[in-house]
């Protein structure tokens, strides 16, 4: 990883002044000598590809699920949020864990618990058991990703992770239009049950597969910190809902400035305790990094973006155009493939170009054809622009990776995976939350509302660019540049 960032200090050379193997590759074996490790790369990128599906799939089936279990509103609200909540208030311990107890053994753990809760979920014959079972998704799910993408990072190395973490970002970033084409697809045919039985059997091969293939990977033991655990879930869970209730009631809503205060005043009190704490859930020093900064930022705005990609489309194509919710998946592959080819694109370029100019470059694309979505109204020109908007936002997930675990440890790599996760489900409630609010009369069939969601979306990655451009660039004494 240290390769990509130092080629910015000298472009065209594929490494500066000082390059050698980034800080995983010091501390572990070169991933060229594990085998089966691009195999094991895309069954854990299957596995991710199923947790993100959870978070849309649900939404198609929404009024079925009403029908046949008598949800009332609060109750589809609840069944809507409560996975992507428990799944972003513990990424962090998650991340812990796999560092503690080492990646492998939570992986694993993690994914047979949303499996079994994914059964769960489908033979629910009422509303309790409904939510009990999609909070337990939520927990397997924040075991799973984070100490998933521990085991990526620890087990490539140089160019190797770049294109891992192409695959990755890939992979994660097609989960969202799947999600909505499998909702419509299930929900149309067998039933809302199938779109959690769905995820059994495919759980279950890769359980059997990544307990033969992924290899075990030290564990650097200790403990969890409890209180902290708490606080920052919490705190996260919080600030999720918080921006989740601002696209419902307003940005100064009494719904979403309670939560998003108590929230901002957990995770002071986190501060506080990492700062003090003999075992810290996360190390203080880690997340004064500029890389790591800068990755999380990434991760922020390119999730933002994507949601709103996915969340102003579905309204376009369905209130102005008629589609059904079936028709708006599959209308919704191309931008799912767009992602994926920028995100693989990104991956082979950043060891050359940098993640600073990887960035740019994605970020000034993803801003084009969102802009061109806004400004130039046809079906056709929509689709398109927005697969264009894909395209740069897969380059943006791919360099978010890349500056964060340019500069972790292999003791820290699922920590810092748990925290880049944390920062994804920040991104997705903010970004619905922005451009539902920007595009005030949503429900009426008039493309100037939508437009402005556009056009806001458009401008958030104009103003990331830039400021990825000031960015400040690591000192060569440092291991990283800019």
């Amino acid at each position: 990883m240290q390769a990509f960032e130092n080629s910015e200090q000298n472009p065209g050379t594929g490494a500066g002044p000082g390059a050698g193997p980034g800080p995983a590759a010091a501390a572990e074996p070169a991933g060229a000598g594990v085998p089966r490790r691009w195999r094991t790369l895309w069954l854990l990128g299957v596995a991710q590809l199923m947790l993100i599906v959870d978070v849309t799939v649900v939404a198609v089936a929404l009024p079925a699920m009403q029908a046949d279990l008598g949800l009332d509103r609060a109750g589809l609200a609840w069944v809507a949020s409560i996975y992507a909540l428990v799944f972003g208030g513990l990424m962090l311990l998650g991340g812990k864990a796999a560092d503690i107890l080492g990646p492998r053994r939570v992986v694993l753990a993690g994914l047979g618990l949303f499996t079994a809760a994914s059964l769960l979920a489908g033979l629910a014959a009422g509303p309790e058991m409904l939510l009990i079972a999609r909070t337990l998704q939520g927990v397997g799910a924040a075991a799973m990703s984070p100490a998933a993408l521990s085991v990526i990072a620890r087990t490539f190395t140089g160019d190797e992770l770049s294109r891992a973490l192409g695959v990755w970002s890939a992979l994660g970033g097609a989960g969202a239009a799947l999600g909505v084409l499998m909702g419509g697809v299930l929900t149309a045919g067998p039933g809302w049950p199938w779109v959690f039985y769905v995820n059994v059997p495919v759980g279950l091969i890769l359980l059997v597969c990544l307990a033969r293939w992924i290899r075990p990977l030290p564990a650097s033991g200790g403990r969890v910190d409890v209180a902290g655990a708490a606080l920052v879930t919490a705190a996260t869970a919080a600030v999720v809902y918080g921006l989740v209730s601002a696209g419902d009631f307003g940005w100064v809503s009494a719904q979403t400035l309670i939560p998003v205060a108590a929230g901002l005043i957990g995770y002071a009190l986190f501060w506080q305790r990492i700062r003090k704490a003999a075992a810290p859930l996360v190390d203080p020093a880690m997340l004064r990094r500029r890389p790591v900064l800068r990755g999380l930022g990434l991760i922020f705005v390119a999730t933002a973006l994507m949601i709103s990609v996915f969340f102003l489309g579905s309204f376009v194509l369905q209130n102005l155009h008629g589609f059904t919710a079936l028709e708006t998946g599959l209308a919704f592959l191309p931008v799912a493939l767009g992602t994926i080819l920028g995100s693989n694109l990104a991956g082979r370029l950043l060891p050359r170009w940098g993640i600073r100019a990887v960035s740019v470059a994605g970020l000034l694309t993803a801003g084009a054809g969102l802009a061109a979505a806004a400004g130039i109204f046809s079906m056709t020109v929509l689709i398109v622009a927005t697969s264009v908007a894909g395209f740069g936002i897969g380059a943006v997930f791919v360099a978010a990776a890349g500056s964060l675990f340019s500069v972790v440890q292999p003791q820290e790599a699922g920590v810092a995976s748990g925290a880049l996760s944390t920062f994804h489900e920040f991104g997705a409630a903010a970004g619905v939350s922005a451009v539902s609010s920007i595009s005030a009369g949503l429900l009426l069939p008039q493309f100037a509302v939508f437009a402005a969601g556009y056009w806001f979306a458009a401008a958030v990655a104009a103003a990331a660019c830039l400021a990825v451009l000031v960015w400040p660039r690591e000192s060569a004494a440092a291991g990283v540049s800019g």
